[in-house]
Formats: C-alpha cells, sequence, structure tokens
C-alpha cells in the first residue's frame, strides 16, 4: 500500500475537498494545519498575511500548486475551494494539511513544523511544471521588436 495513492473527491453544496496520498476511510480534517496560499506570497506584507521572508517566499501561489507539493512531499492534504483568508477574502481557497500520523510519527520526516512546510512549497511552487509553461511564451512574446511612438495631441 506504501507505493499507492489514493484521492479521494468530498462534493458539498458550499464547497469541494480534494484529499490526496490518505490511505483508509476519509479522515477528519478539522484538526489538521491550514495553510493559505497569501502565507508564502511575496507580493504580500506580513501585515497582510505573509509569513515567510520575501527572498523565500514565491510569487503568486495558487492552492492547486501547493496541493500539488503537497503530494511531492507525501503529505495527505486537503482543498477547501471555497473558504477565503479572512484579510484577503477575494483570493478563494486554502489546503489543510496533516504533518503527523495518528501514532505521532511525521508523514515526512524532514518536515515537522508549519515554517518548514512553508519553505519546502515555497521553493517547490516556482517549479511546478504548470507555472513553468505559463512563464515559457510570456517571455517569447516580449522578444518583438517595439517602437516608441511619439506622435499625438499636444498639451496647450
Amino acid at each position: 500500500m506504501e507505493g499507492r495513492m489514493r484521492k479521494w473527491c468530498l462534493f458539498s453544496s458550499k464547497f469541494m475537498i480534494l484529499i490526496g496520498d490518505m490511505d483508509g476511510e476519509v479522515p477528519n480534517i478539522k484538526k489538521w494545519i491550514v495553510f493559505y496560499p497569501v502565507y508564502i506570497n511575496s507580493k504580500k506584507t506580513i501585515a497582510e498575511g505573509r509569513r515567510l521572508s520575501t527572498s523565500k517566499a514565491c510569487e503568486n501561489p495558487t492552492c492547486a500548486e501547493i496541493g500539488d507539493c503537497c503530494s511531492h512531499l507525501k503529505l495527505p492534504f486537503a482543498i477547501e475551494i471555497d473558504k477565503a483568508y479572512p484579510r484577503d477574502f477575494m483570493q478563494r481557497g486554502r489546503v489543510r494539511v496533516l504533518l503527523k500520523k495518528e501514532d505521532g510519527t511525521l508523514y515526512n520526516p524532514a518536515i515537522s513544523s508549519r515554517k518548514e512546510l512553508m519553505r519546502h512549497v515555497a521553493e517547490l511552487v516556482p517549479r511546478h511544471p504548470g507555472r513553468v509553461k505559463k512563464q515559457e511564451p510570456a517571455s517569447t512574446s516580449n522578444t518583438g521588436s517595439s517602437k516608441s511612438w511619439k506622435g499625438g495631441k499636444k498639451k496647450r
């Protein structure tokens, strides 16, 4: 069962929860660690909710990218799409992550705290396959010739 990965998808009238890397029954996720994308967003200030330094944070992470990073780190996670960060309620979604098993052992020995989880995820998000594909077309479109237009109406 170690090499297998099960994904659960629960639907509710208000939100959808995606759970990865879990064996057995659907778990109670209320006691799991809450991880908002704002925590590792380098565009936000500490007052707006960022919890890492700007040098270690990444630019505009999404819940899906954070969930994929948790899956890569072999951590059980749940994406709650309808939830929002209270200070930035326009950005929807949060991720719940479980660091320890029921017997107290860690799922990933390299990650024992929230801060370590945030650091590892912030390192992995810029290397996310979806993010790398998005950046390639943007860099090629800027290579075209640009002319400076000086015409227009004159101010009086």
